[in-house]
């Protein structure tokens, strides 16, 4: 564990930027000029043009730092952003590891240094954002969605009221209408709940941001209309468009036609496309029973679609690497006979499912290429071949370096699309749907 955590401090040296908590220098600067009596959205950093952009329900939840030097700031948002992906890997890893009978806790202490290395995590703690904390409010519901779908399963009757709530995952959707309530792009989760018609958990979500903005209108009112009735459409307030870390579908398009601003109606046109392919494809997943994989799509069409996705706001990479290489491990175990039965019950569908699938008599080249795109896709984003490419206009143009330097300097953003489109995705691997199946099955049998 030593070893690798010391590998992902060097990765972190070679590959990344100085950092200083630039971000939450602005952050901290705008919480505690508005903490002396200021406008909130009148707040500009000294030495740039960049301001608060957050709605004030994320302020307010930041108010507190105002009370802290801006290294102690950054420090505390760091530790809890590494404690929270690791509670993320948790989540993410244990049907993986309880299936193949790993340690979890060792897993995770070897996969949490490995992710930190990577651009969105390092930037995220190095920038002092808050990436890591919304993305583990969105995978707490895909937890709630676990647990509700085993209600029962987990707690006893002598359980006290906050425990059977806890474990009955009715709670599911708040994580995703808080993240919302921060930042907006999390809203296409409660699109994708609706298209997949989990009625309640997006009612939850939708609840939960509409409660929260309306609480903070009744506490700070003038900030609220000031966000909503302005800074929200303010869109040069975070940068231009063709920077080369906004890696979005927005700024690829911008980069490749070699101008500050993107082509309007060819974006539109090509987000809804991929709008629709992320959606449909997650809509899908769920429908095969792979709710991880279904979150990962969501999450990644997101940062395609959004007309400014950072390096740092790529977090969802970190999933869909873990997609590849489990599906790369089942295809490899299932060519070695190790599980050899068809159908949703070999990867822990309802029961009732059987069927013998024969033997494979290639099974070094079995879950190949999976392997390799997970791999591929650790180090795109460990080394991030971004920056040595990076070009501003008017001064650079962003083909100085050729078409070579221009693939280099838009490849995360290419990756993201290619995701979006080729993520494959793992039938019965996680138990919501074919639980809820199998328990609506089971209780129909049972009033015949």
């Amino acid at each position: 564990m030593a070893a690798v955590a010391y590998a992902a401090w060097l990765a972190i040296g070679a590959f990344g930027r100085p950092y200083n908590f630039f971000d939450m220098k602005i952050y901290h600067g705008a919480v505690v000029w508005w903490a002396s009596g200021h406008e909130l959205y009148e707040f500009i950093a000294p030495t740039t043009t960049l301001g608060f952009t957050y709605p004030p329900f994320a302020a307010l939840a930041m108010l507190p730092m105002a009370m802290l030097p801006i290294e102690m700031a950054g420090w505390i948002n760091a530790a809890g952003s590494i404690a929270a992906l690791a509670v993320i890997l948790a989540a993410l890893l244990r049907p993986i590891v309880d299936r193949l009978g790993w340690p979890l806790w060792y897993t995770v202490a070897i996969a949490t240094p490995m992710a930190t290395a990577l651009e969105p995590v390092r930037e995220t703690l190095g920038y002092g954002q808050v990436n890591l904390l919304l993305f583990a409010l969105i995978m707490a519901d895909l937890v709630g969605l676990r647990w509700r779908s085993r209600r029962g399963t987990h707690g006893h009757d002598t359980d006290g009221p906050f425990l059977r709530l806890l474990y009955s995952g009715s709670w599911a959707g708040m994580g995703i209408g808080l993240a919302t309530a921060v930042k907006l792009t999390p809203a296409l989760f409660i699109a994708y709940l609706l298209l997949t018609r989990q009625w309640r958990v997006a009612a939850t979500a939708v609840g939960t941001t509409i409660g929260v903005t309306l609480a903070s209108f009744a506490l700070v009112g003038t900030e609220s209309r000031a966000y909503f009735g302005g800074v929200l459409w303010q869109t040069e307030r975070v940068g231009a468009a063709d920077m080369t870390p906004n890696q979005s579908l927005a700024g690829l398009l911008a980069r490749l036609y070699d101008s500050i601003e993107t082509p309007g109606l060819l974006w539109l046109a090509f987000s809804v496309l991929i709008l629709a392919v992320g959606l449909s494809r997650a809509a899908n997943a769920r429908a095969d029973g792979d709710e991880l994989t279904a979150f990962t799509l969501v999450g990644l069409t997101a940062n395609v679609i959004s007309p400014i996705s950072w390096s740092h706001h790529l977090v969802w990479v970190i999933p869909a690497i873990v997609v590849l290489a489990d599906a790369a491990v089942r295809r490899r175990e299932a060519s070695r006979g190790l599980s050899v039965r068809t159908g949703p019950q070999s990867f822990g569908g309802p029961p009732g499912v059987s069927g013998l699938r024969p033997p494979i008599w290639y099974p070094t080249l079995t879950g190949f290429r999976h392997g390799v795109a997970a791999l591929g896709l650790y180090l795109l984003f460990l080394i991030s071949p971004i920056w040595p490419y990076e070009h501003k206009l008017p001064e650079v143009s962003h083909y100085q370096n050729g078409l070579f330097g221009a693939l280099m300097e838009n490849s995360l953003a290419l990756a993201l699309i290619v995701l979006v489109a080729a993520l494959p995705w793992r039938p019965g691997a996680e138990p919501a749907f074919y639980a809820d199946r199998s328990a609506r099955a089971t209780a129909t049998i049972g009033r015949r």
